[in-house]
């Protein structure tokens, strides 16, 4: 991959060429060769000794940028994995969840509703306290408070703390939605790709497990639904660990800007940020409408409920392979528009297969919403794609995931309303098929070749 344009001191992005190699690389930590300040006496007089200490250095050097790439892998693995289960988990056990309750539709519409909502409205969080804590500290608080959560939910009396306990368990994954690709964009050096791709597919993959396990864990277990979601508290308390490691090594890492300036520009300055936001929340609409309400969907066209959720958790198998793709994808293929308008495409035709003949091929159908949900794993790996300054990456992420996740929010609910009101899907189905067109048309001008630092207006 060709080498990025360096970053000035100041932060303000150099002149260089937009193309979809994009990934910037910051020195830092976890770097294969740290950066590292020249000694005041390594002058080059003394080339001789500096040699000898340079290549002596170099094989500590690279141990160091192994351990660290290594440990940064694992960190990314672990939190990645346990950021989605508390959400997906959820929809699969809904009509138990209500039914122990004594609650109906429009309370499970308000339960898939909730990770939107929360993502949303808590994610607004993330950037201002990631200045005071610091990227990995925020990130050591927010995997604690969805351990926190997660194993408290599964003890609920009642409906409403339950719902109260399901805002705790998501508010964890809410600030690490932000911060995550922020942390990889600030210590990824040269291998943000590779940070983004391993990220996009394990959250892909803890998505999937919630949605695929939720059911058979509940039918085998003496508590039913409370154990099937008590289990994923254990998935949280794993990356604590690990990220407290992570924070001794890398300490405080929300740097202000160089000589206390403004980061430049307010991001509704720029086209491409405010095309990213609607894309995502679109698309983050769609995946939790499907999270939520598909397996319902497929029961009403006669399968069986076990056999609903593992078909609806094929969609969410299809986002690890997007996750996987579209880094990549992204960072070699010049012209994304095609590719993004053509997810929508498909996102459309598993609509219409579900609305047409949706026990004839559940399958397909499934599998062209997981395609076309291709569009998320793009949109969050062109979050350092689309940047030069991590602080940039962290304030769009800030934007993009929060406002994206609050429109996301609506769309649950109201498909809970309107299937309580119509007792029927057709319509749901229609808006959802004309919605998925278009996602398709905001999301080829998303993916334009540009970067969000060069549309901010400098700071006043």
């Amino acid at each position: 991959m060709p080498a990025p344009a360096a970053v000035d001191p100041a932060g303000e992005p150099g002149d260089r060429e937009v193309c979809a190699d994009s990934y910037a690389v910051e020195a830092d930590v976890f770097a294969d060769e740290p950066a590292v300040e020249p000694e005041a006496g390594a002058e080059a007089g003394g080339a001789a000794a500096g040699g000898a200490e340079a290549g002596g250095a170099a094989p500590a050097r690279r141990g160091r940028g192994a351990f660290g790439f290594a440990l940064a892998a694992i960190a990314l693995l672990t939190i990645s994995f346990a950021l989605r289960p508390g959400a997906s988990s959820v929809g699969p056990l809904l009509d138990p969840i209500s039914e122990a309750f004594g609650r109906g539709e429009t309370y499970g519409g308000l339960l898939t509703a909730m990770p939107g909502l929360c993502f949303g409205v808590i994610g607004l969080l993330a950037v201002p306290v990631a200045k005071r804590l610091g990227l990995t500290g925020s990130i050591v608080v927010a995997i604690g408070i969805a351990a926190l959560g997660l194993a408290l939910r599964p003890l609920s009396g009642g409906g409403a703390v339950f719902a109260l306990l399901t805002v705790l368990a998501l508010a964890g994954p809410a600030l690490g939605n932000v911060l995550v690709p922020a942390w990889v964009k600030r210590h990824g050096g040269s291998r943000t790709v590779a940070l983004m791709t391993m990220y996009s597919i394990v959250l892909a993959a803890g998505g999937t497990a919630g949605t695929l396990f939720s059911v058979p864990i509940a039918e085998a277990a003496p508590d039913g639904w409370r154990t099937a979601l008590g289990v994923w508290s254990l998935g949280a308390a794993v990356p604590a660990l690990v990220w407290l490691l992570v924070l001794r090594r890398t300490g405080h890492d929300f740097q202000p800007p160089a000589g206390g300036g403004r980061a430049p520009g307010s991001l509704l300055r720029s086209p491409m940020a405010i095309a990213l936001t609607i894309t995502f929340g679109l698309q983050s609409m769609h995946a939790y409408i499907q999270m939520g309400w598909t397996p319902s969907i497929l029961a009403d066209a006669g399968l069986a409920p076990a056999t609903a959720g593992a078909l609806a958790s094929v969609s969410f198998a299809c986002g690890m392979l997007g996750g996987l793709v579209m880094p990549m994808v992204i960072a070699r293929v010049r012209n994304l528009q095609p590719i993004m308008l053509a997810m929508g495409v498909l996102t459309a035709s598993g609509y219409a297969g579900l609305l047409l003949a949706p026990g004839t091929a559940p399958l397909l159908w499934m599998l062209l919403l997981g395609i076309g949900g291709f569009v998320f794993p793009a949109t969050i790996a062109l979050l350092p794609a689309r940047t030069r300054d991590a602080r940039v990456t962290a304030r769009l992420s800030g934007m993009v995931q929060p406002v994206g996740y609050m429109l996301a929010a609506i769309g649950p609910f109201a498909v809970g309303l309107a299937h309580e009101a119509l007792a029927g899907w057709t319509a749901i189905l229609v808006v959802l098929l004309v919605l998925s067109l278009v996602m398709g048309a905001v999301a080829w001008k998303a993916s334009a070749a540009r970067m969000v630092d060069d549309e901010l207006a400098p700071a006043a």
